[in-house]
């Protein structure tokens, strides 16, 4: 993907190449990371995980109404988008930064007619998110970052998950302390979690993508649901 002359001082493009082992079949797409200090401007070693389980899962996406939170630069969103999902991406009313990268991202990938941008604040029952179509997969790649906004996400998340019978969370999180936990928060919202080995999905490398991400970075990939949902992996 050449984007010579699209690029600005502070914008760099990186393009990601997703290959599947069992056939020639490949996606590349090209994802703007800004030099700016707020980090929903780059590609976070989860973000590339969870775009190779959607890569991975290619297949059942296709016509999916998806939902990315906490989008920022969109990578699984976009990658979603181009395995044929009817994708929304999604960051908070007070992120106008990371709402335009979403649509920079979208734009560089031929999917700005494609894909809705809306801002949603997680906690919030705003009424941005009680317009949002049915939905089918809600995506989330780091978004357990900061432990003060975990109830928060999965408020939204639980809130989601409700209006949405049959729903998914896909999400994936990088290990940062042996004492954050969601277990508690999970069981306060009547959800539940089960956990995807790496190595199902391909991810279990240092390197995916043609990138040099996760590097050594422990990320763990979860699907939650409500707690009386059956989960299909």
């Amino acid at each position: 993907m050449d984007h010579r002359g699209a690029e600005t001082p502070s914008t760099a493009y990186k393009v990601f190449t997703f290959k599947d082992q069992k056939s020639p079949a490949s996606l590349s797409v090209s994802i703007p990371e800004v030099l700016d200090p707020h980090y929903g401007m780059y590609v976070w070693p989860c973000a590339v995980v969870l775009a190779q389980y959607l890569w991975t899962h290619r297949e059942e996406l296709r016509g999916k109404a998806v939902l990315e939170l906490g989008a920022g630069v969109s990578l699984p969103g976009v990658v979603a988008a181009r395995c044929g999902a009817k994708v929304i991406l999604s960051d908070g009313a007070s992120a106008p930064l990371c709402l335009e990268n979403c649509r920079r991202s979208c734009e560089a990938n031929g999917l700005l007619r494609a894909v809705g941008v809306v801002s949603l604040t997680w906690g919030e029952v705003s009424p941005e998110l009680l317009l949002l179509p049915q939905l089918d997969v809600i995506l989330g790649s780091d978004v357990f970052y900061e432990p003060r906004d975990f109830e928060d996400v999965l408020l939204t998340a639980a809130v989601l998950l409700r209006r949405n019978r049959g729903a998914q969370f896909w999400t994936t999180y990088q290990e940062r302390s042996a004492d954050w936990s969601i277990e508690a928060l999970l069981h306060r919202w009547k959800l539940k979690c089960v956990d995807v080995p790496l190595g199902a999905f391909d991810a279990d490398e240092a390197e995916l993508a043609g990138s040099t991400l996760p590097g050594n970075h422990s990320v763990v990939m979860m699907i939650i649901t409500m707690e009386t949902e059956d989960v299909v992996q």
